[in-house]
Parts: structure tokens; sequence; C-alpha cells
């Protein structure tokens, strides 16, 4: 056994990386066995190998890097899943609970301490700061129930931000009066000040120019991950450098990339698939490490304090969670929820009173003692078993409530069976599409998206096939990395719009999205050689695109609506689906159209996506729509809401509207969607009075072209 115990603890990087990889694999297994939430798994996990357990493994550098990094993914994290929207229509409330959360225990806190623990008036105040301030340990629990934009889930995180802002300038303000520079109390506050109100400006005016420059003009995911990851460093840097901890930084990092990196988008993934696989597990079993349990039995007084500071701490914590939740009458569930995220202290707790260890009082006595350290290090413990398992049970209810209000909840006939046609061909616009269809999707539904390539009957199939094969599965491999499985579809016909058709009709698809087609000569017809014949043989709705940059960098969607347009059967349809492509790209979209068209936009957008941010422009007739190309920047989203001859919108002046587009919305974002407009009649009716084909343009204009054409010198 002796012999046994000379290899331990491990100190070799790679069997260290090794051991923590096998914890990280085997915890959740276990935690999972016993119904345990897995989070507490990686903590005791950490408690038990650590020094200050079996001594299985040293807390070698990598623990230090790792966990740091997993501490920033945490508050990244809750950054770039913040609706900004929702925090600004409610930021009463998130101020009320950010001071409430911070200043409730940190006046209890300060209170026992002074009266109950004796400490000074500094040390006291010292403790009450550690316990306003607290870490989203639980956070990771939110994403697995799918809650993060859930209204007391942003609730906690921007009151958690508010909370330790607050607290760090407390520390750093009382580690400047103690300071040995007697100057440095002095001129605090307004080098602090100074310092923040510049971070802030260049970040905010730098940061999202580097972003909209770098997502445009390179698309290699691996390049994109490492902008963002370095972004996040570089705002925890600064945070460092001003004097707050490098979370903040890292959290209001997300915030500016929140609208620059969409929740269903691969970029995304990626970013969540790394932290929660690596980088949070480590800082969390690094957090355990720092535990030690040895020091219950150095006597009861190191248990009455950890006690004292763990009871008055989270209770401060609860009291300011469940006054907030009565105050803006929301669900028991949503209290604990806000209790649970905001009641855990982790590493951050560790860092403040090593502040304290260093600011002297008098020659040889520090602000905090040993019992104090030891005391703040178990209601580590003590906080993070609390929080996750009160976390993990609000989730639970809130989960359950949903799904009870969903079931009883009407929803309109065709939303529980939308299933989206990708028709592809061009490879450097199919991604595009993609992301479209992914943005835009319902996604409470399971009917999976078709990519459909195809490739014209003739002496080329073979070779075109495969290379249409090729598109596919490049698609299939960007749609796995949404966690999104895309089905496939690679068809030969000789007429391309009836194999678009054919496809469309035996896959039960509710609607289209195709990218505009690539002209080769300058004299081409606008609508390419078969779209005008699948919109005219097609009832369902088709939205023809064409981006010139990536959908990511978009900052505002303009929509021509045509009169009379809310009397379509696809109505509601195209509204939503631009609705969810405004909330997933967090930009505003602008609506132009007659106002008993807008007042019945406005209304649905009010009762179904609330957050979207919408405004209205009054365009009462069609011929404005080309003035309507001056405004219309390269960053921008045009949208034009046509309609098929014979249907109520359609008007004489949609006949132009190919010239129009040409002439004016030139190398501009595009977007031209064909409503649905016969419901679920059958699409192969055709008679006498109504062809399925319409010319685009007819003899009269071919015969008024040739007059005007101008003659040759």
């Amino acid at each position: 056994m002796s012999t046994l115990a000379a290899y331990f603890p491990i100190t070799d990087p790679t069997l260290i990386f090794f051991v923590v990889l096998l914890i990280i694999l085997f915890a959740p297994i276990i935690m999972g066995k016993l119904r345990i939430p897995h989070i507490i798994g990686m903590v005791l996990a950490g408690v038990l190998m650590g020094h200050y357990g079996l001594d299985i493994l040293e807390r070698d550098d990598s623990f230090e890097l790792f966990g740091r990094v997993g501490l920033y993914y945490i508050m990244f994290l809750a950054g770039l899943e913040m609706d900004v929207e929702g925090v600004k229509k409610n930021a009463k409330d998130y101020i009320v609970f950010g001071l409430l959360t911070c200043f409730v225990p940190l006046g209890l806190t300060y209170l026992m301490a002074s009266f109950l623990l004796h400490y000074t008036p500094a040390a006291s105040f010292l403790l009450g700061c550690i316990m306003a301030s607290n870490t989203l340990i639980a956070y990771p629990i939110i994403g697995r129930y799918g809650l993060q934009r859930h209204h007391s889930v942003m609730l906690s995180v921007g009151s958690s931000m508010i909370s330790l802002f607050m607290a760090l300038v407390m520390i750093a303000a009382l580690a400047a009066v103690y300071g040995k520079d007697g100057l440095s109390g002095t001129w605090f506050w307004p080098l602090f000040v100074g310092k923040l109100a510049l971070y802030i400006v260049a970040m905010l005016w730098m940061i999202p120019r580097l972003t909209r420059y770098f997502l445009r003009r390179y698309s290699d995911s691996v390049m994109q991950f490492i902008f963002v990851l370095a972004v996040m460093f570089l705002n925890a840097a600064l945070t460092d450098f001003i004097g707050l901890e490098g979370i903040f930084g890292a959290f209001f990092s997300g915030l500016i990339l929140n609208r620059y990196i969409p929740h269903v988008s691969p970029l995304m993934n990626r970013i969540e698939f790394i932290g929660n696989a690596l980088f949070i597990p480590y800082f969390l079993i690094g957090v355990g490490m720092l535990i030690n349990v040895r020091t219950l039995a150095q006597g009861p007084y190191v248990l009455w304090v950890m006690l004292m500071i763990a009871f008055f701490g989270t209770f401060g914590k609860a009291v300011a969670a469940y006054l907030s939740s009565l105050l803006f009458r929301l669900p028991k569930a949503d209290g604990h929820m806000m209790f649970g995220l905001t009641s855990a202290h982790a590493a951050g707790a560790i860092a403040m009173v090593m502040v304290g260890m260093r600011l002297e009082m008098a020659p040889g006595v520090f602000l905090v003692n040993d019992d104090m350290l030891n005391g703040v290090v178990l209601m580590i413990l003590v906080t993070c078993v609390v929080s996750t398992l009160m976390t993990e049970h609000a989730s639970q209810k809130i989960v359950i409530s949903q799904r009870a209000h969903e079931s009883h909840k009407s929803h309109e006939s065709h939303g529980s069976t939308d299933r989206i046609l990708i028709s592809v061909k061009y490879p450097e616009i199919a991604p595009q599409l993609l992301s479209l269809a992914l943005f835009v999707r319902n996604r409470q539904t399971d009917q999976l998206p078709i990519a459909l390539n195809v490739v014209y009957d003739d002496e080329q199939a073979n070779a075109n096939r495969k290379q249409g094969l090729h598109l596919l599965e490049q698609l299939q491999k960007q749609a796995s990395a949404s966690e999104v499985r895309l089905m496939t579809q690679v068809r030969l016909a000789s007429n391309i719009a009836n194999g678009i058709k054919h496809a469309f009709r035996e896959s039960a698809c509710t609607e289209v999205i195709m990218g505009m087609h690539v002209h080769t000569n300058q004299n081409a017809k606008f609508w390419g050689d078969f779209i005008q014949s699948l919109y005219n043989g097609l009832n369902r709705q088709i939205m023809l695109v064409r981006f010139v940059q990536p959908l990511n960098t978009l900052r505002r969607i303009r929509v021509a609506v045509p009169s009379r347009a809310e009397f379509e059967p696809g109505f509601h349809r195209w509204l939503e689906r631009l609705c969810r492509l405004a909330g997933e790209l967090d930009c505003r979209i602008e609506f132009h159209g007659r106002e008993e068209s807008l007042t019945l936009i406005d209304e649905y957008i009010n009762s179904r996506h609330h957050s979207v941010r919408a405004e209205f422009t009054r365009m009462e007739h069609w011929n404005e729509l080309p003035q309507l190309a001056a405004h219309i920047a390269d960053d921008q989203l045009f949208v034009v809401v046509t309609a098929r001859k014979g249907t109520i919108s359609y008007k004489n002046a949609l006949d132009r509207l190919p010239d129009e587009l040409q002439k004016y919305f030139s190398g501009k974002n595009l977007m031209i969607i064909f409503p649905d407009q016969y419901g679920h009649q059958k699409e192969d009716r055709m008679s006498f009075t109504e062809a399925q084909h319409h010319e685009e343009n007819s003899i009269y204009d071919t015969i008024q072209r040739w007059i005007h054409r101008p003659k040759n010198p």
C-alpha cells in the first residue's frame, strides 16, 4: 500500500487530464443513478480527488487555466443567451432585483459578522460583499432544460451581474482604502469611473464593427470560433486591468456579441459544446479541490462560522428572490428559480477572501484570519449544493407548467405540419438557404427540413448528380452542427420546376425556400428559366432569396406589404416566418404598407412575438416602392411580399416588380415571398379560363421595347 501511495498525488499533466476526463465521463452517470444533479457530482469529485480529500490529483496550473476559462464560459454563455430587448423592456425589474439580491444578504451578513462572530467592521463588510455576489454555477442546468430565455432566468442573470458589479466595486474600494499607497484611496473613484467608462464606450464601438467585418469575410467555422474566444478573453483581461474581475468582462462580451450569434446557428452550438464538455466541468472540479473538509475536525468554531455565513447569506438571497417574485407577480416556481440561480458562491468568493488576506490592518494583523477563510471555503460547498438542487427543482416545475399551458393553447392549423423544402443548386448560396430555413422553422414540430437538388435528365446527369450529392452532404454537416437532422434528396427531371413540385407534394411540404437565379448574361430573365413556372404552378408559399452578406450580420429587415395582403390565406404564415427571423437575428423589422394591413400586423406581433422590435411606416401606393431603395443599406434585408395573378392582393403594379428590383435593388439583400394563395386546394387544377402558366413579359412589352430601342449611329 505504501508503494502504491508513492504514485499519488498524480503530477504528470497527461495523467491529470486523463483522470479529469474520467470524472467528467462517469460523474453524470453515477449522479444520475443517485438522482443527484450532475453539477454536485463534479464538485464532490473535486473534493474527493483533491489535496484535502484522497489526495489523488495535484491542483496544477491546468486547473487554474481551465477553471478560469470555465468560469468565463458560464458568464459568456449567460450574456449570449440573454434577450437584450426583454432586458430593455423590463429594466426596472432587473434593477430592483439586483439591488435586493445585493444589499439584503450584505446587510444580514454584516450584522451577523459584527454581533455574532465579533468581526471588525472592515472584516464584516468584506464578508458581506462576498455574500452579496454570486456565481451562476447552476446555469448549465438551465441549458439542459432549454430555459435560457425564461423571464425568471434572465432576471436572475441580470441581477447577478448587477450584484457582482457592485460587490466588486466595493471590494476594490476597500482594498484602495487599506492599501499601502495612501493616495490610492483618494484617487480611486475618479480613476475607476474613468477607466470603466472608457472601456464600455470603446468596446461598444469597436467590437460590433470588428465582428461584422470578420463574419462577412470569413466563413470558416474554426476561425469564427477563435475570434469569439479572443473577444471574450480581451474583455476579461481589460476588466481585470480596470479593477473588476474578468467574469464581468466575459458577460459583457456575451451581451455585445448576442445579436451576431443566433441561437440555432452552428457557431452557437460549437461554443456551448466546448464549454459544457470540457471547460465548465474543469471549473467545477477545480472548485471542489479548493474545499477543505478537514477543517471541520479543528473544532466546533469553524463549523459555527461556516453555518452562520452560509445561513445568513443564503437566507438573504432567498428573501431577495421571493420578495422580488411577489413584487413582479411571478409564479412560485419562478421564485424558486431566482433563488436557486442567485444563491451559489464559487471561486469568486475565494478570490475576494484572498484580497482581504493581503490587506494589513496593523503590523502583522490582516483583515482575514484562517477561521474566516475556512468558513468561506466550506460555505462554497453548502451553497453549491443548495443552488443546484433548487435550480433543478424549479426547472422541472417550469417545464411541466409550460407543457401543460401549451397543451391547452390553440395553435394555427398549419403550425404543427410545417415542413420546409430547400431547393439548392449553387454551392455559394446553399449554406445561407439552410441557415434561413433553420431560423424560420417551427422548432416545436418534429417535421424535418428537406434539402432538394434537382438535376436535368440529360447526358451530364451522372456528373451533375454527383455534384448534387456532394453539396447535400455539406449541408447535412452544417445542419448537424446545429443539432438538426436534415433529409436530402437528389432528383432527376426533364423540367426543374416539375421536379420541385413533385418532390414538394410527395414529401407533404408546406413551403419552399430557394435562391435567386444566378445570371450568366445581362439579358437573362429576372425569374430565370423555371421560377415563373414554379410559382404559377405551386400555390403554396415560396421564399426566393438573395444574400450578399451573412445573415447574422443583418441589422434591419424592411418589408413591403401590398394592400389587401391580410385577406390572403398565407398572410399569417409569411408574417410568422419573418417574426422568427427577426427574433433569431435580434434585429429590427420595419413594415411598409397601408394602415389597415399594418394594424393587423402590429396586433399579431404584440400577441405572439412581443420581443420582436417592429416598426411601421405607411406606404399608400405600390408606386412608392422604388423610393425605398435609397434607404436600404448594405446590412439590411429587403423583403417584398408579392402575389400571383388573379388573387386578392394582386395589382398591375406587380408586373413592374422584376424591372424595379433589377434597377433599384441590385446588389442588395433581397427576399421575395409568394404567399399561400388557395389554402389546401389541389394544385393541379387548370381550366380554359385560368392557365397554370403566365409569361413574364407580354407581347406588348416586347413590341414597346422594340419601338423604343435606340438606333445604332
